[in-house]
């Protein structure tokens, strides 16, 4: 993350994104924790079946007040780089050293340190690898 709050997305991700769904990018947070750039289709996806939901639905309700609040359209620029807005940026403490994590249809980044002790007080178990494993992975 840059001093101007331009993360760089990691050439494979970038190439990935850019061969299937273009520049164009949906940023947002569910809980200000962490950031989640979605390619702008697959954001129109989610809208699309939140879209089926009543209008007012609690649980619709409190995504899209989250992702409304922390969420912006972006894009990335030739070099790669996509803005994180000041509110998110604060709320997530991704400023300087980040992990960029790839999650099959979207971008999450976690400022390094936070994403460590997420790790250390979530450990993998023995009922995660079973899950797994009934999946045939």
């Amino acid at each position: 993350m840059d001093s101007k709050g331009r993360l760089k997305i990691p050439t494979p991700f970038r190439r990935f994104i850019e061969e299937r769904h273009g520049a164009d990018l949906y940023v947002t947070s569910l809980t200000g924790e962490n950031v989640r750039i979605y390619p702008l289709p697959e954001w129109e996806s989610i809208e699309q079946r939140l879209a089926l939901l009543p209008s007012m639905d609690p649980a619709r309700r409190k995504f899209l007040d989250r992702t409304n609040y922390y969420g912006q359209q972006a894009a990335m620029d030739n070099q790669g780089r996509v803005l994180i807005h000041p509110l998110l940026r604060k709320s997530a403490g991704v400023m300087g050293e980040v992990a960029v994590l790839g999650y099959l249809t979207y971008l999450e980044v976690w400022e390094h340190e936070r994403f460590q002790q997420r790790l250390l007080s979530d450990p993998y178990a023995e009922e995660d690898e079973a899950a797994i494993a009934r999946l045939g992975i």
